[in-house]
């Protein structure tokens, strides 16, 4: 039985995409097409190239329309694309009411608002199927000067770099959604500050200067957290890696919230932190702090092994599994 989270991708790769890798029907448009760890397509459109990505809300019931808003177009940013609009489907529980329904489209407009896209259109219904709102969204993008960079661009020899702080959107999410729990234990400060790191969601900026700078990989890391981001860009990539766990940071607001809820935040969902591959990662890490945006190499790209070292211990870096927001429990 499935655990709950992504999919594991052993099984993934034998239901999902090998039926849809051997369908006969190849179009000459669709010009990068479904890969695990891959997170858009691309449709070339008469000269323009059509970026796409789709992902649900699921792990979160506060804030689904902002975080669905933000989380899809870091699909796009990550392929080093703009997004130009994105499409809604809401599905409501039974007993739900206006005021939910009202919450819900504020975020998304604010989220919408801040990327400068526009909501072109989507579903709406309550449902029996579902036992809490549920936002599923599709984003629609154009490339930039038809230059896509996909998540298996890695090559061996590159530095790894990480943008922001381990357990970004995670932090956000567990704050939000056990704020009361939180508050009893912690400051209510800390509190606060973990929230509003979801104001860091958004990873448009620093894709434009990884692209400009000549990034070759670039991976938004969601589910499974930095190190499951860490492993789908090699695995993409068909290389190796060397990650340094000292070297990852992670914010204290993190760190404390973790501990409190027994889980390790390198494993939690990290929207809004971009692992990027590149040659001379010194010097885009130097570029993004002059744009207001912290960086950190903690990695290098090689031929075959996938390592984590820590504490001068290496240790075999495992594929993602369920994500680490799943496990959480206060004692």
């Amino acid at each position: 039985m499935f655990k709950i989270g992504k999919i594991p991708p052993e099984i993934l790769e034998d239901i999902v995409m090998d039926p849809i890798r051997k369908n006969n029907v190849k179009r000459e448009d669709v010009v990068l097409r479904p890969k695990t760890g891959e997170d858009c397509s691309v449709i070339d459109l008469q000269g323009e190239l059509c970026v796409l990505s789709t992902d649900p809300i699921t792990g979160a019931a506060k804030d689904i329309g902002y975080l669905a808003v933000q989380i899809n177009c870091n699909d796009i940013f990550s392929a080093g694309g703009e997004p130009v609009g994105i499409l809604l489907t809401v599905l409501l529980p039974e007993g739900s009411n206006e005021t939910d329904l009202e919450e819900i489209m504020e975020g998304a407009l604010k989220g919408a608002q801040e990327l400068g896209i526009e909501i072109l259109g989507g579903h709406t219904e309550v449902t029996n199927a579902v036992c809490k709102p549920i936002v599923s969204a599709a984003v629609i993008g154009r490339s930039r000067e038809r230059r896509i960079i996909q998540t298996g661009g890695a090559k061996v020899g590159q530095d790894v770099v990480m943008t922001k702080w381990a357990g970004l959107e995670g932090t956000a999410i567990i704050a939000k959604e056990y704020e009361n729990v939180l508050c009893q234990r912690l400051p209510m400060e800390l509190v606060l500050s973990a929230q509003n790191m979801k104001e860091y969601l958004s990873v448009g900026k620093e894709s434009f200067i990884a692209a400009q700078h000549g990034a070759t990989a670039m991976h938004d890391a969601t589910e499974g957290g930095i190190l499951g981001a860490v492993w789908e860009v090699a695995e993409c990539s068909q290389t190796g890696v060397e990650i340094w766990q000292d070297k990852i940071p992670v914010k204290e607001e993190t760190k404390l919230i973790c501990k409190e809820g027994q889980i390790d935040p390198l494993r939690l969902i990290s929207s809004g932190t971009m692992i990027i591959t590149t040659e001379h990662g010194a010097e885009l890490v130097d570029k993004l702090a002059k744009n207001g945006i912290s960086g950190a190499i903690i990695g290098k790209i090689t031929e075959k092994d996938r390592i984590l070292i820590s504490n001068q211990c290496r240790e075999l870096l495992e594929e993602p599994k369920s994500d680490a927001l799943y496990q959480v429990k206060f004692c």
